[in-house]
């Protein structure tokens, strides 16, 4: 499945004819974007298809989906947040199911300890689904999570104060196979779109799920007498 995501840059940035017309020309199945304002939910009456939005607590913008087909409501997953005065209120990513796949739609902080955090919380949330965490990271340099892969385009999305390149818009998936990644041309936003070809992997060669071992079972008194012969 073909799926496009773009930080819209709120009021200033792409309005919604310019995601309809992305829409029109790129025939996404899956659309998400971030900094999305109240004017995008009249997106289905210029481009068809299923839309939700997903507002952030005293902001003008939150998080959003565009659909060809009808989707399951989207949830809302809040993640770690700054106790620090003066700090955005929580985030929350918006988790989509298409079939059997989960997609989160992320917009995380600028602090790279706490979106690190937050992308454990989301990766937590995501457990048991082929998936995929999309969005605007705010990250700087490589992230590592288990189980999952950055397969987004490797190029900057994002120039800070037009100079500085930084590539904040990225995809870790678990489960998936990326057959195809790339960054569009910047338009009237200050980042530009990425668009991933995803498909579900097989599940023989999808990484296996943990085990968890009953520590009052059989096995698991085993396991205890076996650590505590290496711990004496």
């Amino acid at each position: 499945m073909k799926v496009i995501s773009w930080n819209l840059l709120r009021r200033t940035g792409a309005a919604v004819r310019h995601v309809a017309a992305l829409i029109e020309h790129e025939r996404p199945d899956l659309m998400l974007m971030q900094e999305a304002t109240k004017e995008m939910e009249a997106l289905p009456t210029l481009a068809g298809g299923h839309f939700h939005r997903l507002p952030w607590a005293s902001r003008i913008h939150g998080l959003a989906v565009w659909c060809p087909r009808p989707l399951p409501v989207p949830r809302s997953l809040p993640l770690p947040a700054s106790r620090l005065p003066g700090r955005l209120p929580r985030r929350v990513s918006q988790i989509v199911q298409v079939d059997d796949m989960l997609f989160a739609n992320v917009h995380l902080s600028h602090g790279q300890l706490l979106n690190r955090r937050q992308l454990a919380r989301i990766a937590m949330a995501l457990h048991g689904h082929p998936a995929a965490i999309i969005g605007d990271y705010n990250a700087i340099g490589p992230i590592v999570m288990s189980g999952f892969r950055d397969v987004g385009p490797r190029l900057a999305t994002h120039f800070a104060s037009n100079v500085v390149p930084f590539r904040l818009d990225r995809c870790l998936v678990r489960g998936l196979r990326c057959t195809e990644a790339h960054a569009l041309d910047f338009g009237p936003s200050d980042h530009r779109p990425i668009v991933l070809h995803l498909e579900a992997q097989p599940a023989s060669v999808r990484p296996a799920r943990p085990r968890i071992i009953d520590p009052a079972s059989a096995l698991g008194k085993r396991i205890a007498r076996i650590r505590s012969r290496f711990q004496a």
